[in-house]
């Protein structure tokens, strides 16, 4: 009588399924490292040049002109906690409240809104350090009270807020134009058989843009009405010779 062999060898994939899903799993938490890095190196990169811009320029000031490592490591550990943050602000919905409003209302909210997530983060992380230095978690009232330097702490936050305001009016007109779009404006020449220059064109394209805010499609379909009229006329100037 023939014996029926092990069920592991008779079912390999049993095997490939309980190999694929760790494998899988890994997968998934390595994209979601990757993609979380990637949303906060932008921010980590604009401000580790800018807090070392401070820490240099407060350096001349003072005629000391050799920058030390340490502050160098500060301002690299600032950069890491202000893009951490801005991480944790984007995953806010909160954040996308003035999305549809004029630009200037979510350059100046998310502005805000970043810098006092960053304001509560940096407290936050004080309080760590105070912690580990073995204080009482009790005493951080009366040491902010007596002893922490509010001074520097607030210049250092008004720093910060200035960054903020560069970073999101960069953010919000690259998500204007498109992903990519303000990169080539500025690092990619434009082809020289264009009829009109920069700023010419980004005038037409305003003006497209109120058109198309003016007129409903119904009116842009028919050939012998004015917006019709006028888009054909925007998108010759536009067009290549």
């Amino acid at each position: 009588m023939r014996t029926q062999p092990a069920s592991l060898d008779d079912h390999p994939a049993g095997i490939d399924a309980s190999v694929n899903k760790p494998l899988g799993v890994a997968y998934r938490i390595c994209t979601w490292i990757l993609h979380e890095w990637l949303e906060m190196l932008p921010p980590t990169i604009f401000f580790f040049v800018g807090f070392n811009f401070i820490v240099l320029t407060t350096n001349l000031l003072v005629a000391q002109y050799l920058v030390a490592v340490s502050n160098f490591m500060l301002a690299t550990l600032a950069a890491l906690v202000v893009g951490k943050a801005v991480l944790v602000a984007n995953k806010m919905s909160l954040l996308r409240r003035y999305d549809r409003a004029p630009l200037v209302q979510p350059i100046l909210y998310k502005t805000a809104f970043y810098w006092v997530v960053v304001f509560f983060v940096r407290l936050l992380e004080r309080f760590v350090h105070f912690a580990i230095d073995g204080n009482p978690p009790g005493d951080f009232p009366s040491y902010l009270a007596t002893t922490f330097s509010w001074h520097r702490f607030s210049a250092i936050s008004l720093w910060i807020l200035a960054l903020f305001l560069i970073y999101v009016t960069a953010t919000e007109f690259s998500h204007l134009f498109g992903p990519g779009e303000l990169r080539r404006l500025f690092f990619t020449s434009r082809p020289s058989e264009l009829q009109l220059n920069r700023r010419q064109r980004m005038r037409e394209l305003l003006r497209l843009s109120r058109l198309a805010d003016a007129h409903s499609a119904g009116e842009f379909r028919n050939p012998a009405g004015d917006a019709h009229r006028e888009l054909v006329g925007i998108v010759e100037r536009l067009a290549r010779q």
